[in-house]
């Protein structure tokens, strides 16, 4: 029953109630004719477009990497704290909503099998001076230091250089600090 309910909510909303609304950016990302990559396959894991029905397992990802992502993302608004599962459900329907509109893109990084999400890959629009786009990413808390963790930066960074169409990409937190990002000036639109 609760799964049914949460599907309704996540399915009518994305689909002409308030939430599809907000989950649209109006700054234009990637050209339509440019062919989203659907998947990034390794030999430690798989990034797939981030989809509501990974909600649980998604859940239990973040929930178990909460004091490192927290310490990670600390301008992303104090999240994951106090997430629950309906709100991990609605950030899913947002991302995926995002995805299909190509204003965004948010991959779910999953073990080989599929039976974990070992953490989730971020690709956004910036309009931060100097860069067409922004990459965040993490790795399951439990996983650090594994090969898996240690791939997924070398692997991300040479996934986007080679299919993805941006000419300069930041990876706030990781190559700029992210007191740094936060100080550069803003384009307008």
């Amino acid at each position: 029953m609760l799964k049914t309910v949460l599907l309704s909510l996540v399915v009518g909303t994305q689909f002409g109630g308030s939430f599809a609304a907000n989950a649209q950016s109006s700054y234009p990302f990637v050209d339509k004719t440019f062919a989203v990559p659907e998947e990034l396959q390794t030999p430690d894991f798989k990034l797939r477009m981030l989809a509501i029905s990974d909600v649980v397992k998604d859940y239990d990802a973040v929930i178990s990497s909460k004091s490192q992502l927290l310490e990670l993302f600390p301008h992303w608004g104090g999240w994951p704290e106090g997430l629950t599962i309906e709100d991990n459900l609605i950030d899913l329907g947002w991302h995926h909503r995002e995805f299909t509109n190509r204003t965004s893109f948010a991959y779910t990084v999953v073990s080989l099998d599929g039976s974990q999400v070992l953490g989730c890959v971020y690709i956004n629009p910036t309009r931060k001076s100097g860069f067409d786009a922004s990459v965040s990413f993490w790795a399951r808390e439990s996983n650090q230091g594994d090969p898996a963790d240690v791939a997924l930066e070398t692997a991300v960074k040479e996934w986007i250089a080679k299919h993805w169409p941006f000419e300069s990409v930041a990876y706030p937190g990781r190559d700029i600090p992210l007191a740094d990002w936060a100080q550069l000036s803003t384009v307008p639109r």
